[in-house]
């Protein structure tokens, strides 16, 4: 299977050199995890080798995004202006009533005037069609997942959306929140439709936090399955791949 890096110093080892191309990956994690902060290397590692990136922002605005993650130096500014990396802006704050076609604002950010599924998997599909995209982060579903109080309804939404983003042939990584730091917890529904799934735990240890990355599953390849520490910098997030948490 083609491995694609995933610009996230040490990951690639704990994958045996890379995430599949072309899947799904679900990055899951409580709030500071750093889900958002990972998502972006893997649009920057993307970049770096000429592949273009899209992110698409379902709570955050760009702008705040981009306010968040300055600490970084990461310029995403600049790189949205070279046509590098795109967003989709699909906040709850973007909707338009009585629109049904997404639009170009005077910033150049693509909106999504109604936040529906139907309406953000067209919106992501003609993207990546037209400007040639080859990696994806979508971040969070949370948002999403809130609209369907049936668990029935909810399996076949994300069910819907993980297909629609593997049949664009990009590479996609989908953020979603732990609600529970505890090692011991239910999996969620979609975890299940996903690909793949990677854990960042906040993990308390003799009175000291520890942040520990864990590969759930990852089909059609083999990887390690231990839970590993990571850190984020000054440059972002670093895997240490050797390392023992416990």
């Amino acid at each position: 299977m083609d491995r694609i890096p995933t610009g996230i110093k040490g990951l690639d080892e704990l994958l045996g050199g890379g995430f599949p191309s072309g899947k799904c990956i679900l990055v899951v994690g409580s709030p500071g995890s750093g889900k958002t902060t990972l998502v972006v290397q893997f649009l920057r590692g993307g970049i770096s080798r000429d592949e273009r990136g899209l992110y698409v922002t379902l709570e955050e605005r760009p702008e705040e995004v981009k306010q968040n993650l300055a600490g970084f130096g990461w310029n995403l500014d600049g790189l949205e202006r070279e046509g590098k990396l795109l967003f989709v802006d699909a906040t709850p704050l973007r909707r338009v009533s009585g629109l049904r076609c997404a639009a170009v604002n005077e910033t150049g950010v693509v909106t999504v005037p109604e936040l529906t599924l139907h309406s953000l998997v067209r919106t992501v599909g003609k993207v990546v069609e037209e400007e040639n995209i080859q990696r994806i982060a979508v971040d969070p579903i949370t948002s999403l997942l809130l609209r369907y109080g049936d668990e029935r309804k909810m399996r076949r939404a994300m069910l819907l959306l993980f297909d629609a983003l593997m049949n664009t042939d990009a590479t996609t990584l989908v953020t979603s929140e732990l609600r529970t730091s505890a090692l011991d917890r239910e999996f969620k529904t979609e975890e299940f439709v996903s690909q793949g799934v990677i854990l960042l735990h906040t993990l308390v240890h003799d009175g000291n936090v520890v942040k520990a990355i864990q590969i759930e599953k990852m089909r059609g390849i083999q990887h390690d399955t231990q839970l590993r520490p990571y850190q984020i910098g000054i440059e972002g997030i670093e895997v240490f791949p050797k390392d023992k948490v416990f």
